[in-house]
């Protein structure tokens, strides 16, 4: 008890302040069932920005596609109980698993009512809730966006995500698919969608020139389909109608601040533009060389005779940002299955605050929590124009993350912008071309 008193007292001070008042247990054995929960993100439509304004297309196209969710964004978490005393919440996306163990959990003296909190601090974000009888009720909130929460409900045992009917799909969409994002539009982009279906149950995920929109999953009911996902960092919900013809129309909402509208054919050629010449080096014929401040306040150059002469990668980056944190593992696993590797990487972490007292404690718990074993800067703030100038060789940032490949010389080789995670099919590609690419390079300084 005196280690659980300590603990507790710990949160107290260091996340509670995010709250208006401190959780004391009054009771050793937590009162939240364990085993699945079903929550419901409320993305209230009267906040939302609707990309590209209201045309006279976009009036059609919200004719021709009507939403059905109303703004709820379903999601799956479980309960798991590790001692009598404590547990850990499981997000569940598809066949992802994000793991949650930054938890407080008890009464509050303010409301005398049982609340939740769930950290997810390499995004720095949170839930919080009020627990009675197998319900939650509270907001996830977004430390770094002014004023953002979103209000949420949960309850217990409810095994399913967006509904219990079994209505007969009209079509089988699995496979590829070309997209377009608000079409007709100055911010139409292209996208290729991966679905997976299997009965009413569908997975899948969308790919872009930037990233992918992470583990999707939902149902396809009769001619309507609709998917989420909730990470932790992003709030991912999408609709979808089959028409007639075969193709698909739909909506897709990120949080509660954006809207976008979506058409699709089926296309098994469909293809990206090659992520390797998306973003170029300028002048091409001139060495790299920057310096940034460490986690530890030092400023770190790729001049400092740790990285002199040698081949080394540049991981443009942010602890905001899950494609980061998708790549970030990748290249950890890399490494260790490579222990001869002999690449150096600097991660420059472009992030949502401006003060360093604020930033620097973050990307140091980042890269302890991750167990990270390459050196993380400081960039400057978390936007691709900023991130240009921080980075003037690029012909600019089109993307988090981006690979800058440099050669023994600190010559830019290559470079990579966005990244397929592992929920696209592109995944275990990449991981062969990258290797073939950096495995020739590294061996160059030998």
């Amino acid at each position: 008890m005196p280690v659980l008193r300590t603990i507790l007292f710990y949160l107290c001070l260091t996340v509670l302040p995010l709250l208006s008042g401190c959780l004391v247990i009054e009771n050793p054995y937590p009162k939240l069932a364990p085993g699945l929960w079903r929550g419901v993100l409320q993305v209230d439509p009267s906040q939302t920005t609707v990309i590209g304004g209201r045309s006279d297309q976009q009036k059609e196209r919200i004719i021709a596609f009507e939403e059905v969710t109303q703004g709820e964004l379903p999601f799956e978490f479980e309960v798991i109980y590790d001692t009598p005393d404590s547990f850990h919440i499981v997000l569940i996306n598809g066949e992802e698993r994000i793991e949650s163990r930054d938890i407080l959990f008890g009464l509050d003296r303010r409301t005398a009512k049982d609340t939740l909190t769930v950290q997810f601090p390499l995004y720095d974000t949170y839930l919080r809730a009020v627990c009675e009888s197998g319900v939650m009720q509270g907001h996830w909130i977004v430390n770094y966006k002014e004023d953002y929460q979103i209000p949420f409900v949960a309850k217990f045992g409810e095994g399913y995500r967006f509904t219990q009917l079994k209505k007969r799909p009209v079509l089988d969409i699995s496979g590829q698919w070309a997209v377009q994002f608000e079409p007709g539009t100055p911010d139409a982009y292209p996208a290729i969608a991966e679905f997976n279906q299997s009965g009413n149950r569908l997975t899948g995920t969308f790919r872009t020139e930037t990233g992918d929109y992470r583990f999707l999953e939902g149902t396809v009911q009769a001619n309507k389909l609709y998917l989420s996902c909730f990470d932790g960092a992003h709030a991912f919900l999408f609709e979808g109608k089959i028409k007639d013809d075969g193709t698909l129309i739909g909506s897709f909402r990120s949080g509660k601040h954006y809207l976008a509208y979506w058409e699709a054919q089926r296309n098994p050629d469909a293809q990206l533009p090659d992520p390797d010449v998306l973003t170029v080096d300028l002048p091409k014929a001139s060495p790299v060389s920057i310096s940034f401040m460490d986690v530890n306040g030092q400023m770190i150059s790729s001049d400092d005779p740790a990285y002199a002469s040698k081949p080394m990668i540049l991981q443009v980056m942010g602890t905001w940002c899950p494609n980061c944190l998708d790549e970030t593992r990748f290249l950890k696993e890399y490494m260790s299955e490579h222990p001869d590797f002999d690449m150096p990487i600097i991660g420059i972490a472009f992030e949502k605050y401006r003060k360093q007292e604020k930033v620097l404690p973050m990307l140091k718990r980042y890269s302890e929590r991750l167990k990270i074993p390459w050196r993380i800067v400081w960039g400057g703030f978390a936007s691709k124009e900023e991130a240009a100038q921080a980075l003037p060789f690029l012909d600019g940032i089109k993307a988090y993350p981006t690979l800058v490949f440099l050669d023994s010389e600190h010559r830019v080789r290559k470079v990579h912008t966005g990244f397929d995670g592992p929920a696209t099919s592109k995944y275990k590609q990449f991981a062969i071309d990258f290797h073939n690419f950096v495995n020739p390079l590294a061996g160059a300084s030998h």
